[in-house]
């Protein structure tokens, strides 16, 4: 029979996965200008220096951050339909930087990129050179796919509101304060698009993605 009192749970190791996927919840929780090495530390439960034995610092830790973001992105499959393959793709990047909206502006940014980030770039100029795109036209679409999904998660990430209720009230709110003569196409705007019923910003991006999408499959042709 045991006299002593129970043991602790067991904790559980460090590993630079463990670290890795941490810091992502941090960076989550506050922002990258939340996630340093000592917020990091604490909410592993260790001590600071404990994490150099398995990322070398905070370069390294965007890096793994960074590649850990891309491997939730769904992969597009080459040799499918290159435009719903792609669409598909897109449309997951989108909803994975809604997740993780501080990494917006860091995707590009890494000069370690890891094996997710690699696999991914090549997966879509796989996709893009299976449906026919050169590989100049490749680069091209590349380039303008990223810079379209990367803009309008950056604008979802800043909007004032959440859903469409909030449009709506937002909306109301910026109308009661304006003058519908002086702003005839704003209130237009509001009174015949945002303040219908089913309103949902996010629409927009499906639409301005079949646009991206009709455009590249026509200079692809005539590339």
């Amino acid at each position: 029979m045991s006299t002593g009192t129970a043991d602790a749970s067991p904790r559980l190791p460090l590993t630079r996965q463990r670290v890795l996927a941490e810091a992502v919840s941090v960076a989550d929780a506050g922002g990258l200008a939340g996630l340093t090495i000592r917020s990091l530390a604490t909410a592993l439960g260790v001590k600071p220096m404990s994490l150099y034995h398995h990322v070398a610092g905070k370069d390294a830790i965007l890096d793994g951050i960074v590649d850990l973001v891309f491997a939730e992105i769904d992969l597009p499959r080459p040799g499918g339909d290159w435009r719903a393959e792609i669409g598909r793709r897109s449309e997951s990047a989108r909803r994975v930087l809604g997740r993780h909206p501080w990494a917006i502006g860091l995707l590009e940014s890494r000069t370690s990129p890891g094996p997710a980030t690699l696999a991914h770039l090549d997966a879509v100029l796989a996709t893009l050179r299976a449906g026919g795109f050169s590989v100049p036209m490749a680069a091209h679409a590349l380039a303008l796919l990223d810079s379209y999904v990367y803009g309008f998660a950056l604008q979802e990430a800043n909007l004032p509101f959440d859903d469409s209720d909030g449009a709506v009230e937002v909306a109301l709110d910026v109308m009661a304060e304006v003058s519908a003569d002086q702003y005839p196409h704003l209130t237009e705007l509001a009174t015949e698009h945002v303040l219908q019923p089913g309103y949902d910003f996010g629409d927009e991006f499906a639409f301005g993605l079949d646009l991206i999408l009709d455009g590249l499959a026509q200079a692809a042709t005539l590339a």
